[in-house]
This record gives structure tokens, C-alpha cells and sequence, in this order.
């Protein structure tokens, strides 16, 4: 069984690279080009939703892997990405047999010694395990009158997931040959930071501890809670915690009947991953819908309003940022807060996000644009605005060669943050179609920058340095220009022709292998006739040789 599960994994992914191998570059360069483009849309989201079905026949990490994909918008076409957005862990559950085996396996023990009530369907299951309500008997802990939530872990899961990270390591090899993915991305690396992820999910022990510390960090916040654990049922495979579920967070209906304003949600949701990522530097990386709960506590009949707290649960993948990447992320949304595009250019090269030769000036004055065209826009006038043809062409005038080169990665220590934030974004505007994440970064940027000045008495030292420097270096450089124009030696590059005159360069190169490839062949074909069979082969031997080079030629 978990050969013919490694032997499948790797026909499917197999059969998706033949498929991009032929269209996009065996007919590319037949000059199919046209068709092979006209084509792909409807091929991509048909190989995405192959994959989907697959990942929920299979589990194990499959549905991970589709969710971190989903994420790389940087590497994949949009058509991949928004198939996979909504892929939800979520599987058939496993009979409660098993489950009760993986229990009494754990705690050396029939079940019915550690709780007193177990409920036999799941109340939720996913590819690598699953969550029952229970009770704890009165005697081992007097004081959890209240139920409690476990969650166990499937079996043999430990054993499919290493077959189908073995599976993928080999898919990951193949793809880096394929040039516009692996020039944007380290695909085996970032399989080893899925493979690390998964590895710490599937520890619950582990879990616990992050749970442990969420809670610490949120101790002073009353409008956040995070479920206790109790240890003395918890083991690698098991994990018992207090049942807090309250009001799931998209069942907007029950938000709204219990008085509670579906905008403040959001709004809540929002600054408590400000915190946790600007201020803490540890993060829940997974916080899909059926990880986040409103809990109703108390209703105040003065004001017809009702008292909540949010609600995370699963702490099975969680983010740290390092000091460095803390650092990038702050400059980025000072940047963004203070609509200034030279700091967002900064906070890109901080992040590692720039590929080599990246044009920094063209990136800052896109920027730029996007500031004017979209600050201060909620979700409805974000999604609703239309460019006219005018502004399109002007854009595509301006910054087409940087749209075309797309000079952008995302490093693997942000591949969980870039998953995060981006579901982050969905709930968000679920909750409240006007949510307006401007208003919310702007005053967070503004206390950033002042805490930045108050603590460091270098930082305003620093900016000032850096304004006179420019401004002592203006004269300097205006004569230096005035003497390049007086001898005539004032170049200009003008980018969008340099692109133009390479691509002519690379296209007569293809002929001149194409041409040199069909003498080969008819030179072999006649030598063949005449008997030559030795000079035949090699002639052959080098007219594949020209094909191959002529294909592949970059």
C-alpha cells in the first residue's frame, strides 16, 4: 500500500511536467506559441483541481502541501493559487476503533480509565488527526467539571507522511529543472521547511508547549483566550485541552444574533496578529475558520451590547521571526503606514525578496503609483475599481518590463507568514466588506516609528545624515553630468529596447540551430543511402544535439 501511495504521487506530478514540458516548451518552440498560451488557463486549473482531489483521497501531507502552495504566489499562476486558496484540512474521519487503540496504546490503559465520557463522533477531523469531546473522570482531576477537547492522532500517520515527503523530494528535484520556477524559488528547501513544519505538527507534546506560550504572551490581554492543556493527559499522540469553542468566526448569522459587531471582530482579529508577529515574534501560522472562535461571555442590557473574547485553537503549526526578519517586516509596514515607497524598496531588500538585478528605482516608483491608486481604500472599493484603458497603457508604458521579469521572491522563512496573512485578509474581509486595513496599519506604523526614535537616540541622527549626504552630494553630481554632456558621453539605456534587441538576438540564435539541425539530418539520410552507416550516426548524433540545444536554448 505505501509503495503503490509512493508510485502514485509521483505519476501524478509526473504527468503534470510532460504536460508543461510539451505545451510550454516542445510546442512553444515549434512556434505553437500562441496556441500553447491561449490554452494554459484552462490547463493549469485543471491540473490544480487534479491535484485537489487527490490531496483529499490521500491526506496525509498532501492537503499541507496544497495549502503552502496556494500561498506561493510569487512561483505559481494565479489560476494554481486560487484553485488551491480554499483547500481546507479537512478528511473523512477515522473509526473510532482505531482511535481508541491509538489512546489505550498512549496511556498504557483502557480509555475509560482516563475519561468518563467520550463522544464517538469527531467533532472535527483532519489528515493528521482528529478531535473528540470527553470528560475527564471526577477522581483523577476534581476540578475539570467543564468538558475537554482531545485530539488524536491517526494511525500510522508518521509512516504515510515520510513516504510522501520521499515522494515529493524526487518531484522537487525535477521541477528545479524547469527555469521559471527554479530561478524564483529553492523548491527541495522549501519542502524541507513543509517537512520540518509537519514534523513539529505531528508532536503534540510540542504542540502543548506552543499553546503554553500563546497564552503566556496573551495573559494581559482579557479579550483573547487560548484553551489550558492538561498535561497529565497529554502525550506525543494525544493532546487534551480545555473545550473553549464559542461561535465559529464565519458563521456571521450567530455573530450578529449574539449582539456581538462582526466589524469589531475583525478589527480584533487584526491587531492580534499585529502583536503576535511585531511584538511577540511568534505567530499561529494556521488561522483557517475552524481555528478561530468568538466566545459571548457576558451581555451588558444598558448598551444592548455583548462581551466576546477571541478564541485560537490549534497550535500545531505556528511562525517565529528572527531578529532580521522582524526588522524587514517593520521597515515594510512603517513603509506602508507612512506612504513611503523608498522604505517598502528597503524593507523588500531586508526581507531577501528581490531576486539579483532587480531594478530598485522602477520597484520604488511602482510603488509609488500603488499608493496613489489604492491608499486608504476599503475591501468593496478595492474590488470594485476598474482602470480605465488609459491608465493601463500609461502603467503598462512605465513598469511592462518590470511586470514581464517579475523580480520577486519569497524567502522560505516567510512562507508560513505570506500563508498566514493571506487567510488572514480573507476572514477579515468576511467579517466586515468595508475592513479598511489601512486605517489599522497607519497609527501601528506611527507608534513603531516613535518607539524606534525614543529607544535608539541614533535614529533621527541616521535619517538626518542620510538627507545631508544626498544634499552635500547634488553639486557634485550635477557637475559630473555637465562634463559628461560637454564631451558627448552622456549614454541612455532605454530598458523596454534592450529587451526587444535580446529577445531578436535569442530568436536568430534558435534559427541558426534550426538550420544547422535539418543539414545535419539531410546529410545523414543521404549518407545512410550511400552506405556510410558510421558517418550517418554521428551526423545524427549531432543534428539531436543542435535540436536539444535549439529547444532549450535560454
Amino acid at each position: 500500500m505505501l509503495k503503490q501511495r509512493y508510485r502514485r504521487i509521483l505519476w501524478f506530478f509526473g504527468g503534470v511536467l510532460l504536460n508543461i514540458v510539451w505545451w510550454d516548451i516542445f510546442l512553444t518552440h515549434l512556434g505553437l506559441r500562441r496556441l500553447a498560451k491561449h490554452t494554459r488557463p484552462a490547463r493549469l486549473r485543471k491540473a490544480a483541481r487534479r491535484f485537489r482531489t487527490l490531496a483529499v483521497q490521500m491526506g496525509g501531507v498532501m492537503i499541507k502541501v496544497g495549502q503552502f502552495l496556494s500561498a506561493r504566489v510569487d512561483v505559481l499562476p494565479h489560476e494554481v493559487t486560487e484553485e488551491l486558496a480554499d483547500l481546507q484540512d479537512e478528511v473523512a474521519p477515522e473509526p473510532f476503533e482505531h482511535i481508541r487503540q491509538v489512546i489505550e496504546q498512549e496511556f498504557r490503559c483502557p480509555l475509560e480509565e482516563k475519561f468518563s465520557y467520550f463522544e464517538i463522533m469527531p467533532l472535527a477531523a483532519a489528515s493528521i488527526g482528529q478531535v473528540h469531546r470527553a470528560r475527564l473522570r471526577e477522581e483523577i482531576a476534581p476540578a475539570a467539571v467543564s468538558p475537554v477537547v482531545v485530539k488524536v492522532q491517526r494511525p500510522n500517520i508518521e509512516q504515510l507522511i515520510e513516504v510522501d515527503l520521499s515522494a515529493l523530494r524526487v518531484v522537487a528535484r525535477w521541477v528545479m529543472f524547469y527555469p521559471p520556477i527554479s530561478k524564483r524559488a529553492d523548491v527541495p528547501a522549501l519542502l524541507e521547511e513543509v517537512s520540518r513544519s509537519v514534523h513539529e505538527e505531528i508532536d503534540y507534546i510540542q504542540e502543548g508547549n506552543h499553546a503554553a506560550t500563546f497564552a503566556e504572551n496573551f495573559c494581559a490581554d482579557a479579550h483573547v483566550l487560548v484553551p489550558s492543556v492538561y498535561w497529565s493527559h497529554t502525550t506525543r499522540r494525544v493532546l487534551t485541552l480545555e473545550d473553549v469553542l464559542g461561535i465559529k468566526i464565519t458563521d456571521y448569522d450567530a455573530i450578529e444574533a449574539a449582539g456581538i459587531s462582526r466589524a469589531e471582530v475583525a478589527e480584533r482579529l487584526f491587531n492580534a496578529y499585529l502583536k503576535q508577529i511585531f511584538d511577540d515574534r511568534f505567530f499561529h501560522a494556521d488561522p483557517h475558520p475552524g481555528n478561530l472562535f468568538v466566545l459571548p461571555t457576558t451581555a451588558d442590557r444598558a448598551t444592548q451590547n455583548t462581551a466576546w473574547k477571541l478564541v485560537f485553537v490549534d497550535f500545531g503549526m505556528v511562525g517565529r521571526l528572527d531578529a532580521n526578519v522582524l526588522a524587514g517586516l517593520r521597515e515594510m509596514l512603517i513603509g506602508v503606514g507612512l506612504q513611503d515607497p523608498s522604505r517598502v524598496v528597503k524593507s523588500y531588500q531586508m526581507l531577501g525578496m528581490l531576486l539579483p538585478g532587480a531594478d530598485l528605482e522602477m520597484i520604488a516608483r511602482a510603488e509609488e503609483r500603488a499608493f496613489e491608486r489604492f491608499w486608504g481604500k476599503t475591501a468593496p472599493e478595492l474590488i470594485q475599481m476598474r482602470m480605465n484603458r488609459e491608465e493601463i497603457t500609461a502603467f503598462l508604458q512605465d513598469f511592462g518590463e518590470l511586470l514581464y521579469e517579475m523580480p520577486f521572491q519569497v524567502p522560505q522563512n516567510m512562507i508560513l507568514l505570506g500563508r498566514c496573512l493571506a487567510i488572514l485578509s480573507g476572514i477579515c474581509t468576511g467579517l466586515n466588506p468595508d475592513f479598511n486595513v489601512f486605517t489599522l496599519l497607519e497609527p501601528y506604523a506611527r507608534k513603531l516609528v516613535s518607539a524606534e526614535g525614543n529607544q535608539n537616540l541614533n535614529f533621527w541622527f541616521k535619517e538626518i545624515t542620510q538627507a545631508l549626504t544626498i544634499l552635500i552630494s547634488l553639486p557634485r553630481k550635477a557637475d559630473a553630468l555637465i562634463q559628461r554632456i560637454e564631451q558627448g558621453k552622456l549614454e541612455t539605456q532605454d530598458r523596454m529596447l534592450l529587451s526587444e534587441v535580446k529577445r531578436l538576438e535569442h530568436t536568430q540564435r534558435r534559427m541558426v540551430g534550426a538550420i544547422l539541425c535539418g543539414g545535419f539530418l539531410i546529410s545523414a539520410t543521404l549518407l545512410y543511402m550511400m552506405g556510410a552507416l558510421p558517418l550517418a550516426g554521428a551526423a545524427s548524433l549531432i543534428a539531436m544535439l543542435l535540436l536539444v540545444w535549439s529547444l532549450f536554448l535560454r
